[in-house]
C-alpha cells in the first residue's frame, strides 16, 4: 500500500473536545478565569474555551438579570451587575481584537507559506526535467526538501493539491535520478532512521491515556513522515504496516472516548428530562397559601440543585432541554411574584381597613350612651380581629393605637358605671365564683359527663355580663387556665361563643376539633413565614414560626394517635 493513500481510519475526527463545565461558577469567577485565560502564554491556541466561558457567562447574566427583575436599560444601583458586565467586555473585547490580529497574520503568513512551497514545486520540476547529470543535482534536491520543511503550514484549502503535488515531484525525481548507489542507500537510510522513530512515537502514544492529546499528536507525526522521502523497497511495506497499526489504536481509542462522552451525554439527557416532568408537574399545581408557595419553592430549588449536579447533555438537545427546564422555572417563579403582589394588595387594604376601625373607635370614645357604646367597640375588636395581616411595620403601631382608644373609653366607662346600668364589678365576683367552682369540680369516670360538665361552665361564663374592662384579659385568662388545667381537652377557640348544639359532645369529637384547630394554626404560621420572607432581618421569627409548626405537627400525630384508637374502639 501506498503511503500517501491513508486509509480512512485516518482521517482527523472534527469532535470537539468536551466542554469545560463552568456551570457552577459565578459572574466574578468567570471574569476572573477570562482574565487568566488572556494573560496566558497560549491564550491564542485557546479560541474555544475563551468562547466557552463568554457563553458560560452571559447565560449566568441573563439568568440573574431575570431572578432579580434587571432589565437591559436599568443603570447605577438598579442594575448590581453593570460593573462585572462592563469589566467583562472590555477584557472580551481586548481579546477579540488580538485574535482578529493575530489570525490575520496566521493567514497572512499561511499565504506566504504557500507561496514559498509553489516555488519550491517549480524548482522541483525544473530539476526533475533537466538534462544535467542528476548525481550534481542531488545536493539541491536535498536543499528543496530542507527548504519545504522549514516552511510552515499553507491554507487549508490548498494543503492537499499542494502536498501531492510535491510528493509526485520527489518520487519522479527518484525514479529518474541517477545516482550512485551509496548515496541512494544512504538517503534511504536516513528516511528509515527517521521514520523507525516515528513508529516509536506513535507506539508510545497509543498507550498515553490523554487520549486526545495523543491524537492530535499523532497528526503532527503524520505531516512530518509525508517531509521524509521512501526507503528501500524491502522495508517500505513493513515500516508503513508499522506506523499504520500504531495510527489505528489511537484512532480507535479516540472514538471510543467519544463514544464514551456520547454515552454519558445521553445518560445526562435522560436524568435531565426526568427532572424536567418533576418540574413541570410541581409546576402544574394549584398552589393557593404562602407556605404551599415556600414548599413548592424549596422542592424546585432542590431540583436546581440537581440539575446543576449533570453535566452536558447531547450537542443536539443541550439547549432544547435548557429552553424546557428554564421555562418551567420562569412560570413558577413569575406566579409566585404575582401572588405575592397581591397578597401585599391584600394587606395594603387590610391597612385601610384597620385605620377606618380605628377612626371610627375615636368618634366612639367620648360616647357616655355605655351599653350601646359598648357593644359598638366590641363589635369593632371582632372585626379588627377578622381582618387580615397588615405590612409588619405598621401592624403593631396600629394595634398599639386602636388599644389606647379602647382602653381610653372602657376606663371612661368603668370610672362612669353605676349598679343600675351594668354591675361590672358584680359580673367579676361572679366569673370568680365561677372559677373556683371549676377548680372544686372533681373529674368523673365518664368522659362524657366530664365533657357536658365542661359545656356547661363554658355556658354560664358566656351568660355572665362584662366585668371592668381593666380586669377583662386577666379573668378571661384565669378562666382559660383553671379550664384547661381541669379539662385537658379544652380548645378556647371551640367554646369561645355559645353552644352550637345542645347535644353532649364525645370525647373523640373534642379531640377532632382540636386537631382541626391545630391544623388552623399550621396554616397560619405558614402564612406568616410567606410574609416575612419578603421583608429584611426577618430570619429570627421565621425561626419562631418553623418551632412553632413542628410543636404542632408532633402534637398532631399524637391526637391522631387518639382518635385512631376510639375509632378502634368503636368498632
Amino acid at each position: 500500500m501506498s503511503e500517501n493513500n491513508i486509509p480512512e481510519e485516518m482521517k482527523e475526527i472534527t469532535s470537539d473536545v468536551a466542554e469545560i463545565n463552568l456551570a457552577d461558577k459565578t459572574l466574578a469567577e468567570l471574569s476572573d478565569l477570562f482574565q487568566n485565560l488572556k494573560d496566558s502564554a497560549d491564550r491564542m491556541a485557546r479560541s474555544k474555551e475563551a468562547e466557552a466561558i463568554k457563553s458560560a457567562f452571559y447565560k449566568l447574566l441573563v439568568k440573574l438579570k431575570s431572578e432579580n427583575n434587571v432589565d437591559d436599560q436599568s443603570a447605577g444601583e438598579n442594575n448590581p451587575f453593570e460593573s462585572v458586565e462592563q469589566n467583562f467586555k472590555a477584557i472580551y473585547s481586548d481579546y477579540k481584537k488580538e485574535r482578529a490580529e493575530f489570525n490575520r497574520q496566521q493567514e497572512a503568513q499561511r499565504e506566504e507559506n504557500l507561496k514559498v512551497k509553489q516555488a519550491i514545486i517549480e524548482e522541483l520540476k525544473t530539476l526533475v526535467e533537466s538534462q544535467d547529470d542528476m548525481s550534481a543535482q542531488f545536493p539541491a534536491f536535498r536543499d528543496l526538501q530542507n527548504r519545504w520543511r522549514e516552511a510552515g503550514p499553507v491554507p487549508v484549502t490548498a494543503y492537499r493539491d499542494l502536498n501531492d503535488t510535491y510528493q509526485f515531484c520527489v518520487e519522479k525525481f527518484y525514479d529518474m535520478v541517477k545516482i550512485n548507489r551509496d548515496l541512494r542507500d544512504l538517503d534511504f537510510k536516513k528516511n528509515l532512521e527517521a521514520k523507525i522513530a516515528f513508529c516509536e512515537t506513535a507506539e508510545k502514544l497509543a498507550e498515553n491515556e490523554n487520549v486526545v492529546n495523543a491524537f492530535h499528536e499523532l497528526q503532527k507525526l503524520h505531516e512530518r513522515w509525508k517531509e521524509f522521502g521512501p526507503v528501500a523497497k524491502e522495508f517500505r511495506e513493513d515500516i508503513w504496516n508499522r506506523f499504520k497499526a500504531a495510527t489505528a489504536v489511537i484512532n480507535k481509542n479516540y472514538q471510543a472516548h467519544f463514544e464514551g462522552i456520547k454515552g454519558q451525554q445521553e445518560e445526562n439527557l435522560a436524568a435531565k428530562t426526568a427532572l424536567c416532568e418533576r418540574l413541570e408537574q410541581l409546576v402544574s399545581k394549584e398552589v393557593k397559601t404562602s407556605g404551599e408557595w415556600n414548599s413548592v419553592s424549596k422542592e424546585i430549588e432542590e431540583i436546581q440543585a440537581e440539575w446543576r449536579k449533570i453535566g452536558f447533555a447531547t450537542k443536539k438537545e443541550n439547549q432544547k432541554i435548557y429552553d424546557r427546564f428554564r421555562s418551567s422555572c420562569d412560570s413558577f417563579f413569575a406566579r409566585k411574584r404575582e401572588f405575592y403582589n397581591e397578597f401585599k394588595d391584600n394587606m395594603n387594604e387590610n391597612l385601610d381597613k384597620k385605620i377606618k376601625i380605628i377612626e371610627q373607635a375615636e368618634a366612639l370614645k367620648s360616647s357616655t350612651e355605655w351599653k350601646k357604646a359598648t357593644d359598638q367597640f366590641i363589635a369593632l375588636q371582632k372585626e379588627w380581629k377578622e381582618i387580615g395581616a397588615v405590612p409588619r411595620k405598621k401592624s403593631e403601631q396600629l394595634w398599639k393605637k386602636f388599644r389606647s382608644v379602647c382602653d381610653e373609653f372602657f376606663a371612661l366607662r368603668d370610672a362612669n358605671a353605676t349598679p343600675a346600668e351594668n354591675d361590672y364589678y358584680g359580673n367579676l365576683k361572679a366569673k370568680k365564683r365561677l372559677i373556683e367552682e371549676i377548680s372544686a369540680y372533681e373529674i368523673q369516670d365518664d368522659e362524657a359527663a366530664n365533657a357536658e360538665a365542661m359545656r356547661g361552665f363554658n355556658e354560664r361564663w358566656q351568660s355572665i355580663g362584662h366585668v371592668p374592662y381593666k380586669e377583662k384579659d386577666n379573668i378571661t385568662a384565669a378562666f382559660k387556665e383553671a379550664m384547661q388545667q381541669k379539662f385537658p381537652l379544652y380548645n378556647q377557640k371551640n367554646y369561645s361563643g355559645r353552644s352550637q348544639s345542645k347535644a353532649p359532645r364525645s370525647p373523640k369529637d373534642l379531640l377532632v376539633d382540636k386537631y382541626r384547630s391545630l391544623q388552623q394554626d399550621i396554616a397560619t404560621y405558614e402564612n406568616n413565614i410567606g410574609f416575612f420572607s419578603a421583608s429584611r432581618n426577618s430570619q429570627p421569627l421565621i425561626l419562631q414560626m418553623q418551632e412553632r409548626i413542628q410543636q404542632a405537627k408532633a402534637e398532631l400525630k399524637e391526637l391522631e394517635a387518639k382518635i385512631r384508637n376510639f375509632e378502634e374502639e368503636e368498632e
